[in-house]
């Protein structure tokens, strides 16, 4: 046994006399060998110990440089069992990167990023690790990644980048214009109404009555115009019908008496000027702006654009979105089995980013294959690529090798929020598509989806940014030390003149549906949490339960 300064040697090896000429040699021999393997990427201690100064081999943790500090203090921590290991979104796998962990969550590969290979062999129990070693290759400008954006910054990148380029413009009948954003604000192309038209069903009368009438049908709606009204007459008239020149005043049905045998009509209440008559241009005149550019062809636009003379409407062109699915370990049909999972994230997202507002091909697997992605990002025509998985930096994640090869900018790489920190924004080609990396698990990929995909698709589409809103929250929500975290809620009413309110849900865990799936909303907790009783920020989901969630399953 030797003293804790001389080399390491194994039971029965040959004694050296430390210092000696050989002993020099061989390491002067290991030292040569390991900055050979350090200038392409490689490490000579994966399997060995060395000699005096050199530490055991490091297990994968021993280099991610974990802290207390780096854990996700998630309300449910049962939901989210593996916690940040970085800060750095790509050094590690998370518990965000696919779906329900299935995978090995802290398997590194920072080759990409800084030429270091993670040895795979565990230090010995209370083995203190020493500094680790620099290892930046000559002439690179940085020795580490820069920390993600935070939440707010990241949206605004994503809205910025929608913004980017001029929307176009097509014009669509009024039976396909739903759902598009005007490109064009709305002017009216005659007045509203375009004549005096009556408001009810009655009689048009002319001066002070009683008013002498004849007989007859009467002025009917879509009638041409008719003869102006003597003074101290009266005639039937339809609702819609064009109003006489000089009429005075419309008496409804049910306010008026008729002497059928005397050929007059008494009024039951004293006539107003003017009353039951609506007049040309009551609505609008002829030029003037009904609906802003921007604005979100519902039921009713289209019916005050018919109104107002259009057959067609100038619409910005809906996004156009492909979706990939990444993951050998995803089934479409059938119970999980054999560490098969069934892919949730292929259903919900074209019916999600359809409530968005794009137009959405259907979702296409391609597995953990690299090159079948390269080929389906570089054959795609759309105007944003959306993939599920692959965003970390492990083994099979390939998302970020593959746009490393093509040359894609990336404008978002990872985000300081929870669940989802792991997602991506990236620019394929100048003028070309986007592409929304969306961590493997549900929540998280949600999160995603509503920091990036729906700011980037808002923008292109030409919508205008949503006013944020705040919500009082009926319950302390727990939060990250660091990075903002989104928590699924539902709006409730408030008791006995309280005001309204926001009720966090339970099953928030990045790879839960369960709290997402009762929401209306996600409160967006800043660092650190909030108490019960504060305001917090939500974003409003695309629509609302239809199902009446009981409080006690989810809250």
């Amino acid at each position: 046994m030797t003293g804790s300064d001389g080399p390491h040697r194994e039971p029965g090896s040959d004694v050296r006399a430390p210092g000696s000429a050989s002993e020099r040699a061989r390491e002067e021999e290991e030292r040569a060998v390991e900055q050979a393997l350090a200038l392409v990427g490689g490490s000579g201690r994966s399997d060995r110990s060395g000699g005096p100064g050199e530490p055991a081999s490091r297990s994968r943790d021993s280099w991610s440089h974990r802290g207390p500090q780096d854990e996700d203090l998630n309300a449910d921590r049962s939901s989210n069992t593996h916690a940040d290991r970085s800060r750095d979104p790509h050094a590690h796998r998370s518990s965000d990167s696919h779906p329900y962990d299935g995978r090995d969550n802290d398997r590194r590969d920072n080759d990409r990023r800084d030429g270091r290979a993670t040895p795979a062999t565990a230090p010995a129990p209370g083995t203190e690790q020493p500094p680790l070693p620099d290892r930046t290759l000559p002439g690179d400008p940085a020795k580490s990644s820069p920390p993600p954006p935070s939440w707010d910054r990241a949206r605004a990148v994503a809205a910025r980048a929608g913004r980017g380029r001029p929307p176009a413009t097509i014009r669509l009948a009024l039976d396909r214009a739903l759902g598009h954003v005007l490109a064009e604000a709305l002017g009216a192309l005659t007045d509203l109404p375009s004549f005096d038209t009556s408001a009810m069903d009655g009689w048009a009368v002319a001066g002070p009555g009683p008013w002498a009438f004849e007989a007859g049908a009467g002025l009917l709606a879509g009638r041409g115009p008719a003869a102006a009204l003597p003074d101290g007459t009266a005639v039937r008239i339809a609702t819609g019908a064009r109003v006489p020149p000089e009429t005075t005043a419309v008496i409804r049905s049910e306010h008026a008496h008729v002497d059928e045998a005397r050929g007059l009509l008494h009024a039951r209440r004293p006539v107003v000027t003017g009353q039951d008559i609506r007049p040309r241009g009551q609505e609008c005149r002829s030029g003037e702006q009904l609906v802003p550019a921007g604005t979100v062809v519902t039921p009713a636009v289209l019916g005050l654009a018919a109104a107002a003379g259009y057959d067609a409407l100038p619409v910005v062109p809906r996004p156009r979105v492909d979706i990939l699915v990444l993951g050998d370990e995803l089934l479409n049909a059938g119970l999980p089995h054999d560490g098969l999972i069934r892919d949730a994230l292929g259903p919900m997202l074209g019916p999600w980013l359809r409530a968005l507002g794009a137009e959405v091909s259907g979702a296409r697997r391609l597995g953990d294959d690299a090159e079948a992605l390269r080929a389906a990002l570089t054959s795609s025509d759309a105007d944003l690529i959306v993939t599920t998985g692959g965003t970390a930096a492990g083994p099979v994640d390939h998302v970020h090798p593959v746009l490393d090869a093509l040359g894609a900018e990336l404008l978002v790489d990872g985000v300081a929020v929870r669940p989802g920190h792991p997602m991506l924004l990236a620019r394929l080609s100048p003028g070309g598509p986007y592409l929304v990396g969306l961590p493997g698990n549900p929540l998280a990929a949600v999160s995603g989806l509503l920091t990036l995909a729906e700011p980037l698709l808002a923008g292109i589409a030409g919508r205008p940014a949503q006013d944020p809103y705040r919500a009082l929250v009926h319950a302390e929500v727990h939060g990250h030390p660091h990075d903002t975290r989104l928590v699924p809620v539902v709006h409730r009413p408030g008791r006995a003149g309280g005001r309204d309110h926001v009720a966090p849900l339970r099953y928030n865990g990045p790879a839960m549906l369960r709290g997402i799936a009762a929401a209306d909303g996600l409160a967006v907790v800043p660092p650190g949490g909030v108490r019960s009783g504060t305001e917090v920020e939500i974003l409003d989901l695309p629509w609302a339960p239809a199902t009446p969630w009981t409080e006690g399953c989810f809250t």
